[in-house]
């Protein structure tokens, strides 16, 4: 059992974009940012739905298929469920349609909570106001034996590696500068000095860093 982050930064640390518009809401910096990570197999089946076989298989695909193994649990911040996009729309359901890639449950930290939804997938989203420490022992007991992920979004993640939470950050560097958004290093000076270190250059370019409790 281990709490894991897996997130896809920028060379300068940035995992979150602002040239989004109302023409390309997601900008043109973050299908840079994604672009190994979506042009995996892995991708493409477990969240696109495409079973073709399409998508590539290297090192950028092995750690795809690592984000979806042994999760039990995952937990997010409002803003990664789309809370602050749709602050009052009581019918929101999140991005991922009917089928959201989750599979289990998953813990969403909002200052106002809301019924929990369920879908026939075993995507269990519930919603609650609460401490890192007071939602990851409600996350652990639903894991089970497997692992805790903390999926994002940035600001949520810098909250569990500075409560020392975190037992495997992986990030997958992408080989471009975004200059502005969220920076998964902000307020973290040293953080590194709990983990071993651990990176390989994939295909793609992108360096995979994984930093672990020893």
């Amino acid at each position: 059992m281990a709490v894991r982050v897996d997130l896809n930064v920028s060379l300068d640390g940035f995992a979150t974009t602002t040239d989004q518009t109302a023409e390309n809401p997601f900008g043109e910096d973050w299908s840079r940012l994604v672009a190994a990570y979506t042009a995996t197999r892995t991708f493409r089946s477990r969240v696109l739905g495409d079973d073709s076989g399409a998508g590539t298989t290297g090192l950028d695909d092995r750690y795809a298929q690592e984000y979806f193994e042994n999760i039990g649990a995952e937990i997010m911040g409002a803003g990664m469920f789309g809370l602050h996009q749709h602050p009052d729309d009581a019918e929101w359901r999140g991005w991922w349609g009917d089928e959201p890639p989750f599979e289990v449950p998953v813990f969403v930290l909002t200052h106002s909570p809301r019924d929990s939804i369920e879908f026939a997938n075993g995507t269990v989203f519930h919603f609650l106001s609460a401490t890192p420490e007071e939602v990851l022992q409600q996350a652990l007991a639903a894991a089970g034996e497997a692992d805790v992920r903390i999926g994002g979004g940035v600001e949520t993640v810098r909250q569990f590696l500075h409560a020392g939470l975190v037992d495997r950050l992986h990030l997958a560097v992408n080989p471009l500068v975004i200059g502005s958004g969220e920076r998964i290093w902000d307020d973290l000076r040293g953080v590194e000095k709990d983990y071993g270190f651990r990176a390989e250059v994939a295909e793609s370019g992108v360096t995979h860093v994984t930093f672990r409790r020893d």
